[in-house]
């Protein structure tokens, strides 16, 4: 079964019977913290440059 998502389902099952319901919870919050690209909460000005881009590109697709 591996690699199949019936196979996937029961090594979740698994998990969650070994380490806890919030296995997935736990191990998620452990990569966020070892992140260290920073993202758009670290640097705002950037976020706006692209939000600002993105609009832009949606909008010149409905104009045509």
């Amino acid at each position: 079964m591996a690699g199949t998502k019936k196979g996937g389902l029961q090594a979740a099952k698994t998990n969650k019977e070994r380490y806890g319901k919030d296995f997935y919870e736990k191990i998620g919050r452990i990569g966020g913290r070892k992140g260290t690209t920073g993202g758009f909460a670290a640097n705002p000005e950037l976020a706006k440059i692209a939000g600002r881009k993105g609009g832009k590109a949606s909008a010149a697709k409905r104009k045509k």
